[in-house]
């Protein structure tokens, strides 16, 4: 399998890694890192699970919007529609710490059946669902 990079983008984290800063190389962003109060730390910056939630919702309404422009025996998706990706983070049984992903989709006045078919039409494209396929559990559930 081999992939055309059409996009490339770099960011660059300096301190403390989870308590530090990361910021892009275009300046798009700058944010202070913190790690959770749940694993010890202050709260007071965004955290890696936070971005990553963050950009797998994002990625995976637009992957869903794709797929249904190729396949037009998929639903529509309505404009409202909505993907919230939760992240949890936490210690492995072998070493280090695993991530699991939970990504709730929804779209008003489409059916379960027909929104179920949508999204894992979503995940055969989403470049996040690939990366994390086999390495995390992911579960979709539509709402």
């Amino acid at each position: 399998m081999s992939t055309k990079i059409l996009y490339t983008i770099a960011a660059t984290a300096t301190g403390g890694g989870r308590n530090g800063s990361v910021k892009t190389e275009d300046g798009s962003f700058d944010l202070t890192m913190a790690t959770p109060k749940e694993l010890g730390g202050s709260g007071n910056g965004k955290n890696p699970e936070q971005l990553f939630a963050a950009g797998y919702a994002a990625c995976y309404l637009g992957a869903m919007r794709f797929a249904v422009s190729q396949d037009k025996s998929l639903a529509t998706i309505p404009e409202n529609a909505t993907v919230r990706a939760s992240v949890g983070i936490g210690p492995r049984s072998d070493k280090g710490f695993g991530l699991a992903v939970k990504l709730e989709v929804h779209f008003p006045g489409v059916s379960k059946v027909d929104a179920e078919r949508v999204a894992a039409a979503g995940h055969e494209i989403c470049p996040y669902s690939h990366a994390t396929r086999g390495n995390i559990t992911v579960d979709t559930v539509v709402v």
